[in-house]
């Protein structure tokens, strides 16, 4: 893989993984549509450990106080009748994780094998897109990340099943079911991108097992140096954007590219 297909891929993968608008369906698109020859297996896995590496050092640095709060004040609710606020959100978070992560383990390949090519995925990048304009829009959504519940942390959670389809959007499914339940948009997107840590982090340790097994690939230590840093950075950069813009803005602007983006797939297959 060349330095310059890293960094697009890099950019990619830490935009398309926090903003709504699907990272694994955007890691599809862009080699087919420039015609990137396809990676080998062991190639694309050692790259993937990479990608979701940069991601996860991403969101952490970017809620590393919030972490820390979360973290001491779980533990601390294991033995506190009863719980802090943060210390009951800890755990609502981890609960939020376990479905996709059981789901995820047992049906992903599945998944791609189904739903991975150009034509699901534009699909689903214009109907997720329109469910999370429906979300984002109706009645009022006024409530704060210290009303969630188990109810709300469970119904997320299955949300975040649909984001096993490429094209669905983990962050963009995961904010429109907070939003559904009346979380508002600041609180649904922080919601969205902290319950993600473990999922990133599951999946990261996932393929790192297969990279264990396997040793990186001849000549590929650089080119996964670069997915880590671009992801990074890019990453931060959504995360920051994303929570800035939603202060006074709907989601309609990725609404927008992802039906744009869709219907130019669906018409380039067509032709």
């Amino acid at each position: 893989m060349p330095w310059w297909q890293a960094v697009v891929l890099g950019l990619v993968q830490g935009l398309s993984e926090f903003l709504p608008i699907s990272s694994s369906g955007h890691l599809r698109l862009v080699p087919w549509a420039f015609g990137w020859e396809s990676l080998s297996e062991s190639h694309r896995r050692a790259f993937d450990v990479a990608l979701h590496f940069g991601t996860l050092v991403a969101v952490v640095a970017y809620f590393r106080n919030d972490l820390r709060r979360y973290v001491v004040d779980g533990l601390s609710a294991l033995g506190r009748r009863p719980a802090s606020a943060d210390g009951r959100l800890a755990w609502y978070f981890v609960v939020s994780a376990v479905p996709a992560a059981v789901i995820g383990f047992l049906l992903e390949s599945r998944f791609d094998d189904w739903f991975g090519d150009p034509g699901p995925i534009a699909v689903s990048l214009i109907v997720f897109g329109l469910l999370l304009l429906w979300a984002d829009t109706r009645g009022r959504r006024d409530r704060d990340l210290d009303s969630v519940g188990l109810r709300d942390a469970l119904i997320i959670g299955f949300a975040q099943v649909l984001a096993l389809n490429p094209g669905t959007s983990r962050s963009g499914i995961t904010i429109t079911a907070g939003r559904l339940l009346g979380l508002r948009r600041e609180a649904a997107a922080r919601f969205a991108f902290v319950m993600g840590i473990p999922v990133i982090a599951g999946a990261f340790a996932f393929e790192m097992l297969g990279l264990a097994s396997d040793g990186i690939p001849n000549g590929l230590v650089s080119t996964m140096a670069i997915g880590v840093i671009t992801a990074g950075a890019s990453g931060w950069l959504a995360v920051w954007g994303t929570l800035r813009l939603v202060t006074t803005r709907t989601f309609a602007p990725f609404v927008i590219y992802r039906c744009l983006l869709g219907l130019v797939v669906l018409v380039a297959l067509a032709f």
